[in-house]
């Protein structure tokens, strides 16, 4: 079934706000879906450069959006501009889905943090009293720290830019135990020190994507320890050079696709009220990337 076929006034929008989305495999996913569900729902890629994004927001009801993904780079600056938040998009401070209400009024959710642990979860990881590595400190970060956290690990943050990570920090401090989180300035010596005992890293930079594919945070000269399990957040390519990196040293590897299916069904059920076929999903998103 063609997803775009019979396309009319009746046919409802949604769509993904970044700043680009030609990289964006969420129409495909999405399409997919509302074709095996039945449902005459539309997904859009919408370019929105960052100084027309506040513009963008009202845009969305006026046009008879019933919502939106957003993506890099503004998922934290678009929590500014929505009428309303949801708990986690609160305690995070970004944004990844907005539900435009009846009224007119947007709702600012994040389904990432969820997303992210339901991603490791369906491979058996048990992220509960770990400790974690967290590389980044943008809105990904934000979700994947606080998601961490929640449910009981303890978390270092690495960051190029310090203050940037201690601002992350700060922001989560009145949602989650202080004493779970810490931070680091990105360099190799840091970076050796709390691999050798950390259980997880998680890459969540745009570093390694594509078209840049051989780019990696960890340096060439650094062994990557057999015991640590690699999550890299980045989905093109599915193994960026992190992934082959711990794969080539035995250890686990958690790609970016369960994120990108799983952050993607939730977003679906905020908009239609119903579960999304997550294989149905998955299947769309590896085809997109066999194609390019």
């Amino acid at each position: 079934m063609n997803p775009v076929k019979g396309i009319d006034g009746q046919t409802r929008l949604v769509g993904v706000l970044g700043w680009p989305v030609e990289h964006t495999f969420s129409p495909a996913m999405h399409n997919a879906a509302f074709a095996a569900l039945g449902l005459d729902w539309i997904y859009l890629p919408l370019p929105v450069p960052p100084e027309r994004l506040e513009s963008a927001l009202p845009g969305l009801a006026a046009l008879g959006f019933r919502g939106a993904n957003v993506t890099v780079p503004h998922k934290q600056a678009v929590s500014r501009y929505v009428d309303d938040l949801s708990e986690g998009a609160l305690a995070i401070g970004a944004v990844n889905t907005i539900v435009v209400r009846e009224d007119g009024r947007t709702v600012g959710y994040n389904t990432d943090w969820r997303g992210f642990l339901a991603s490791l979860e369906e491979t058996g990881f048990d992220s509960a009293g770990r400790r974690a590595l967290v590389l980044g400190a943008g809105g990904a970060a934000r979700a994947v720290v606080y998601g961490l956290a929640r449910i009981g690990a303890q978390v270092v943050i690495l960051n190029r830019t310090l203050a940037r990570a201690k601002a992350l920090l700060e922001h989560l401090a009145p949602a989650v135990p202080s004493s779970a989180l810490a931070v680091r300035s990105l360099d190799a010596s840091a970076l050796a020190e709390e691999a050798a005992r950390a259980d997880l890293l998680v890459q969540t930079t745009p570093v390694g994507m594509w078209p840049h594919e051989g780019e990696s945070l960890w340096p060439d000269s650094l062994p990557w320890p057999s015991h640590l399990v690699a999550c890299d957040l980045v989905y093109r390519p599915r193994e960026t050079e992190l992934l082959r990196r711990a794969r080539q040293a035995g250890a686990g590897v958690v790609d970016g696709l369960g994120m990108l299916v799983h952050q993607g069904g939730l977003a679906l059920q905020l908009w239609t009220g119903q579960a999304a076929p997550l294989h149905v999903m998955r299947a769309a998103c590896v085809q997109a990337l066999e194609v390019g």
